[in-house]
């Protein structure tokens, strides 16, 4: 009896714990299709040649500015696209059979804006939902709109944020915009 009584609470206090969310490392990125963009710092492995390997930011023009290779447009691609331009680049009359692995070190960061007692540009954090990012940002001001919050994500243009979807995960490069209370 005792042994039932055990497992059953054991089982409850494990039903009680929600998952937790995953953790986007570098490597996920380019499973999971993350695209490159201004901000993003990487770290771009050339192997067997230490001198071309090294931390890069992607410029506010979309590129990579890349030893030997020039400029390497990358706003837009995985870093498993990016490997791949860059091993053809250099491949062509630099180095024999190049081998190169990207990594995303930093990702860009995400903004709010309007009705916040801070806004601003904030650090990308994995698993911040939009709800943890307007607290981060240091809550709705008195005028502030809890009714009236707004995602821009990419191309997708602007968006009203509802309360259920205020648990949203924020991505890299989002923006946020608290409404104003008009009363």
């Amino acid at each position: 009896m005792k042994r039932c009584a055990a497992l059953l609470m054991l089982v409850s206090l494990a039903a009680c714990g929600g998952p937790l969310p995953p953790a986007l490392s570098a490597t996920q990125a380019a499973q999971t299709g993350y695209t490159l963009d201004s901000g993003d710092k990487l770290r771009i492995t050339v192997y067997g040649e230490q001198a071309l390997t090294g931390e890069y930011s992607v410029g506010p023009d979309g590129n990579v500015s890349f030893p030997l290779v020039g400029s390497v447009p990358t706003k837009g691609q995985t870093p498993e696209q990016l490997a791949q331009a860059l091993i053809a680049r250099l491949g062509n009359g630099y180095i024999n059979d190049p081998r190169v692995a990207v990594e995303v070190l930093n990702y860009r960061p995400y903004y709010i804006f309007g009705e916040v007692a801070r806004p601003g540009e904030y650090p990308f954090v994995n698993g911040r939902s939009i709800e943890q990012a307007i607290a981060a940002a240091g809550g709705y001001t008195y005028r502030g709109n809890e009714d009236r919050v707004t995602l821009r994500r990419g191309q997708e243009g602007e968006r009203l944020v509802t309360r259920d979807l205020m648990t949203a995960r924020v991505t890299p490069g989002d923006t946020i915009r608290v409404g104003e209370r008009y009363f």
